[in-house]
């Protein structure tokens, strides 16, 4: 892609009159956070596939109800590819919007289905539909929040994406309790939660912009591994993928997801099966990892700004996969909830995490495109693990071989994290340390 395109919108877009451009900055934060939160309901997914299996009207079993939350995390690539392109060329204000729209579209016309006969229209309007503006509105504030944070890329893309991870928090108790007052018809819940996502992601993406031309943080200067200031290449999405760097990372990407989302996929069920926990209390349980999985976004995000990217991921494939092993004989309800809080937290660290890996790797200036692409990662993740997780669990409840499983493959992820070094032409631009 050419390293001018979106330049258009930096020249025009400097923060409204009156309002000083650091201020402005954490505005934008805001936004992007209420943006975040809305397409982030899709991890309370868990209570529905329950209710789904339960509902006389329904009656799935458990990978026909995990597999509108699988067709929507394998749609999420093909948003963020064309919404990192479109955002890089038309500005982050106009990609958002669009997508928080499809996205939330997407959503009400799930409400519409009413049994096991409308499972083609859950699949296409929850998973095909939703799954591609989520993934068109997600890129955007990633992209755009590293140009106005060049001094604070760790934290900063951890807290775009946190709001993403923290989504769950209220929409699980709350999709819970409309769920109970018609359990037999579990998708109308779909309705009001599709209009809240709508107004919500609005809001946020109505502020959107880019910095403005040659906007620099006052006091900040990047710095080279010796120290000295310099600006280091910015690589174009094509020259990106034809490094071997691009793949690296979007492997550890794609072999960290599979193992957080396998145990995301079948949170209620397991809590109830493996733990004892009630129903209702495993949908509260839901939404509090989800705080778990916002929390990791930017606290994992900010250790790596001073531990390094690469012993960060390696940090958070050998918890994840320590924990999996452990958790299903975890039928304490405690040790349960902390396994299960550690594996939710270390997922949402490789979404806070990986964003600002790009940017060391490739640069911020085509960062829509790149990072964009590397979500493939996100899909193929979220596809086999949700996939492995319910074949291997199966009707006889095989949790120790299907988590024994996933976690070992976790372990030996780990590998990944040794081999993958920052491209020579960008390791003097590095910010972090090795």
């Amino acid at each position: 892609m050419d390293s001018d395109q979106g330049t258009h919108e930096r020249r025009s877009t400097a923060a409204p009159d009156g309002q000083p451009p650091g201020t402005f900055r954490w505005l934008l934060v805001a936004g992007a956070l209420l943006l975040q939160f809305s397409i982030g309901a899709v991890y309370a997914w868990s209570v529905f596939g329950g209710a789904l299996e339960s509902a006389d009207s329904w009656q799935l079993g458990k990978v026909q109800a995990s597999l509108p939350f699988t067709v929507t995390i394998g749609m999420i690539f093909l948003g963020t590819y064309a919404g990192g392109r479109l955002q890089d060329l038309k500005g982050p204000r106009l990609v958002a919007l669009v997508g928080g729209v499809i996205y939330a579209l997407g959503i009400l016309l799930a409400s519409f289905t009413d049994g096991s006969d409308d499972y083609w229209l859950l699949i296409l309007g929850y998973g095909v539909i939703s799954g591609f503006g989520l993934g068109f509105a997600y890129i955007v504030p990633i992209a755009m929040l590293q140009k106005w944070f060049p001094d604070k890329t760790g934290l900063i893309t951890g807290l775009a994406v946190g709001g993403f991870g923290f989504g769950a928090v209220l929409t699980s108790p709350v999709a819970q309790w409309l769920i109970n007052r018609n359990p037999e018809d579990p998708t109308s819940a779909f309705l009001p939660l599709g209009l809240a996502y709508l107004v919500m992601s609005l809001l946020g993406a109505a502020i959107f912009r880019n910095p403005p031309e040659g906007y620099t943080v006052p006091g900040f200067e990047p710095v080279t591994a010796g120290g000295g200031a310099t600006g280091g290449k910015e690589y174009t999405q094509g020259e990106a993928l034809r490094t071997p760097q691009w793949y690296l990372l979007t492997a550890i990407l794609t072999l960290s997801v599979a193992a957080g989302i396998a145990l995301i996929s079948q949170a209620k069920p397991s809590a109830t099966d493996i733990a004892g926990f009630s129903v209702t209390g495993a949908a509260s349980l839901v939404g509090v990892l989800a705080i778990f999985n916002g929390a990791g976004r930017i606290v994992w995000a900010a250790i790596s700004d001073y531990l390094g990217r690469m012993k960060t991921f390696a940090a958070i494939l050998v918890l994840q996969g320590v924990c999996l092993i452990v958790l299903p004989h975890a039928d304490s309800i405690v040790l349960f909830s902390i396994l299960a809080a550690i594996v939710y937290l270390c997922y949402g660290g490789t979404f806070g995490t990986m964003p600002a890996t790009a940017g060391d790797f490739f640069g911020v200036r085509n960062a829509g495109a790149i990072y964009g692409l590397m979500l493939i990662g996100w899909s193929l993740g979220g596809i086999i693990g949700p996939i492995v997780a319910s074949a291997l669990i199966g009707q006889e409840k095989a949790y120790t071989l299907a988590y024994t499983t996933i976690g070992v493959i976790a372990l030996v992820s780990v590998l990944l994290t040794l081999v993958t070094k920052v491209p020579a032409a960008r390791e003097t631009s590095t910010t972090i340390r090795p």
